[in-house]
């Protein structure tokens, strides 16, 4: 037996599969809508640990406040001003609206996605999320046609997730893909808990959190405030963090591990993803349980990323083809 299995169930009026490891104590649950990650569970010696703190019920998802564990697509995070200009055009996101304008986290954390793929075998249980939705005049300022798939797997080692955006339309498109999962650890408190980010250069922003313009953006951490220098592993204590990193450091498998570690439990996780960058957030403004969970968001690209020349690269998708994201979570016990 592999202890692998995964099951079909209900979360209020949503529908949610659920991928458990007996072998390793481990569940997680994802609801159809926004393929979002509800729950994430370890079991270590009799306790269950809650590693996520996602929404609490049905009506938290549907209002989706704070992007708990949101899937942000076709882009993460902030649009300046809500328009952007591509291949010579300018678009707006938010025609017809001139004060408190602003755009962020993508388009697909309120919708509900088909169950496209699920099954368990000796390596783990999957299920793939998909949606055709994101197409020319379903959303405002977005004339482009995506189809965009989420893929779960619980393993031996956690829970990984593979994201897929195929541009189906006739012109090149923008998007990137990033994840918005806040972890946490019951029983302590966070300013205990150690964090490591293997990057070289903190992402400076406006006040609107809106990164700077070209160069200025890229501080090296060498010169960045030692608060916020997390190179070597430390306890976060009171430090409040909005911030993303770049210039991440793969470890010698080729990812780039982000690493919160609870002293008291012993319990770690490390998020890990291939490349782009990571925002650390420590939850100091959102609805309920401030500072009680640490955000750490594996992205594509940085905010605004629609409005860089130097992320023009990054977020371009030419007509036909198709670009995975691949990030996830390992847990262990140290």
């Amino acid at each position: 037996m592999s202890g692998f299995s995964l099951e079909k169930a209900r979360w209020g009026s949503h529908d949610i599969v659920v991928l458990c490891d007996a072998r390793h104590g481990r569940r997680a649950s994802v609801a159809r809508r926004g393929a979002n990650l509800v729950t994430l569970e370890q079991t270590t010696d009799g306790i269950t640990h809650a590693l996520i703190d996602g929404y609490r019920d049905a009506g938290e998802l549907e209002r989706s406040q704070s992007a708990r564990s949101a899937i942000m697509a076709p882009f993460a995070n902030r649009i300046a001003d809500a328009r952007y200009d591509f291949d010579g055009n300018t678009y707006d996101m938010q025609p017809g609206v001139e004060a408190q304008r602003g755009i962020r986290h993508g388009f697909v954390r309120t919708l509900d996605f088909d169950v496209a793929n699920q099954h368990a075998d000796a390596h783990g249980a999957h299920v793939t999320f998909a949606t055709s939705v994101i197409r020319p005049g379903a959303f405002a300022g977005y004339p482009f046609a995506i189809d965009l798939a989420v893929a779960y797997t619980l393993n031996a080692k956690g829970l990984s997730l593979a994201v897929s955006m195929r541009n189906v339309g006739s012109d090149a498109a923008p998007c990137f893909f990033g994840w918005h999962p806040y972890f946490r650890f019951d029983g302590s408190e966070l300013d205990t808990w150690e964090l490591q980010v293997p990057a070289t250069r903190l992402v400076r922003t406006s006040p609107e959190l809106i990164p700077l313009p070209g160069a200025e953006a890229f501080l090296p951490l060498e010169q960045a405030p030692k608060a916020l220098d997390f190179r070597t592993p430390r306890p976060i204590g009171n430090v409040k963090i909005d911030n993303a990193f770049a210039g991440l450091v793969p470890d010698a498998d080729g990812r780039v591990r982000t690493r919160l570690r609870d002293p008291a439990s012993g319990l770690r996780i490390s998020m890990w993803q291939e490349h782009g960058v990571v925002l650390v957030f420590t939850a100091d403004t959102v609805s309920r349980d401030v500072r009680r969970a640490v955000a750490l968001e594996p992205m594509e690209s940085m905010s605004n990323a629609f409005n860089r020349a130097d992320c023009a690269g990054a977020i371009r998708l030419e007509a036909g083809a198709e670009r995975v994201f691949r990030c996830g979570v390992e847990i262990d016990r140290t």
